[in-house]
């Protein structure tokens, strides 16, 4: 029985990734008394990655997934959380203010009425997050992230924007003139937690399921960039809002993944940003301000002339057969040396974002602050090593020199006692490495010169 006991949180985990907890267990009177589920699921999050990678690899005989895509997804999701390592999240900040001065009622915290209440009003009001991130063209900008990928397997729920909730905590707010600040925060985090299962192509088919709940065959379709795909199958946990609304799709023929206009790019910073660069340029290209407004309000697919949507038959019609067996348009392959370096500096940097998010109440601003900017650094170089750019290795260069110091100086910890010394030992030849780098590319440089 104590066996049992010592394995009851762990099954608790897991089971809240599928939203199987009861009201009884997971209502709280208090906001601050809402565990971190999303926090508390990390290590299942990877344990399902791996695992999803081995059955692919044992059903399909090959791998379902790039290192290159596989490495900016999960650096899109760490960006995507750096904030909390200053502020409470928007979406839950917002709601407590609004509850604290405008509430109407106060629905008991430990109903069940309220529980199932809240579970249908979150992922009601996430279905109109969902769908104005496809058809308003600014909050597109952030959301496209999470399209971006030209895979579809579980770490692609982890390809997260750093600039959605700056937009979708508005969405919310009604339920806070009435459901308590506590069961919203659990429930919005169910809603997360439940779709990250839904991204793989393993699981094909849920039977009768499929009529009522979100399943990876729905959600397939919504990542799709065959023109029957586009901003379809917008449910979170359920279909059934899209099914109300006219927004759902069947899987039908074999779906294409990623953006209509692919990044080509595994720098995290482009992949975040790149689209407010282009809404800016079309922004002040166009004529006059209802046109502006018009860039900035309507759909993604808008021109002058067309619905606000756009048209959709303008699409480029693609097929699994003219993007490539594996459906990925950008893929530059690279030296397998060089992958494994990418690789082993990719989960340092990982444990150490890890480290400082567990530790950020007991840490120092100033320290969460270079922390924070080393995080981002090594996420911006790797990405341009993956890119093969030509300044990768001038980036690279300080980057190791940075994270040598951070070494020495204690900022980072330890993996582990015996693995300590051949960390060390990497980071010093990494260094190495690349000041050879560069060194003969400034040799080389004179060469020419002369």
């Amino acid at each position: 029985m104590a066996e049992i006991n010592n394995y009851a949180p762990m099954f608790q985990n897991i089971r809240t990734m599928f939203y199987l907890l009861t009201p009884n267990e997971s209502s709280f009177s208090h906001e601050d008394e809402v565990p971190q589920y999303v926090q508390q699921a990390t290590p299942f999050f990877i344990s399902l990655v791996l695992l999803e990678l081995l059955v692919g690899w044992l059903r399909t005989g090959g791998l379902i997934f790039s290192l290159n895509d596989e490495v900016t997804s999960v650096s899109a999701g760490m960006v995507s959380r750096l904030p909390q390592l200053f502020v409470r999240g928007l979406e839950l900040s917002s709601y407590v203010y609004f509850w604290d001065n405008y509430r109407i009622v106060e629905l008991p915290w430990d109903s069940a009425w309220t529980w199932w209440l809240a579970f249908f009003g979150v992922d009601f009001c996430y279905y109109w997050v969902h769908r104005c991130a496809h058809e308003l063209n600014i909050l597109w900008a952030a959301h496209q992230v999470h399209h971006s990928s030209e895979y579809y397997n579980l770490s692609t729920a982890l390809r997260q924007s750093v600039t959605q909730q700056c937009a979708s905590w508005v969405f919310y707010l009604p339920m806070a003139l009435a459901i308590p600040p506590s069961v919203f925060a659990v429930h919005v985090q169910f809603n997360l937690l439940y779709q990250f299962w839904i991204h793989t192509e393993l699981v094909r088919d849920l039977g009768i399921l499929e009529l009522v709940l979100n399943t990876p065959s729905h959600h397939r379709v919504h990542h799709g960039r065959n023109p029957y795909c586009i901003d379809k199958n917008y449910g979170g946990v359920l279909i059934i809002w899209d099914r109300i609304f006219g927004t759902f799709a069947q899987e039908n023929d074999p779906v294409v993944y990623g953006l209509v206009h692919p990044v080509r790019s595994f720098d995290i910073l482009l992949v975040q940003f790149h689209y407010y660069r282009y809404l800016w340029r079309r922004f002040w290209r166009a004529q006059g301000i209802k046109y502006k407004l018009s860039v900035i309000f309507n759909g993604p697919s808008w021109k002058p002339g067309l619905p606000r949507l756009g048209n959709h038959l303008e699409v480029p019609k693609v097929t699994v057969a003219s993007v490539g067996k594996k459906g990925a348009l950008y893929n530059p392959e690279w030296p397998l040396p060089l992958k494994l370096y990418v690789f082993i500096h990719f989960l340092l940097v990982l444990k150490a974002f890890d480290d400082v998010l567990a530790a950020k109440m007991i840490l120092n601003q100033w320290t969460v602050i270079l922390m924070t900017g080393y995080i981002l650094f090594t996420l911006t170089s790797l990405g341009y090593i993956i890119d093969q750019r030509s300044n990768s290795y001038q980036i690279e260069t300080l980057r190791c020199a940075v994270l040598m110091i951070l070494q020495m100086q204690g900022f980072t910890k330890p993996v582990a006692a015996t693995l300590n010394v051949f960390i060390e030992v990497f980071i010093s030849l990494s260094l190495l490495y690349w000041v050879m780098q560069f060194i003969t590319q400034l040799m080389g440089g004179k060469r020419k010169q002369n």
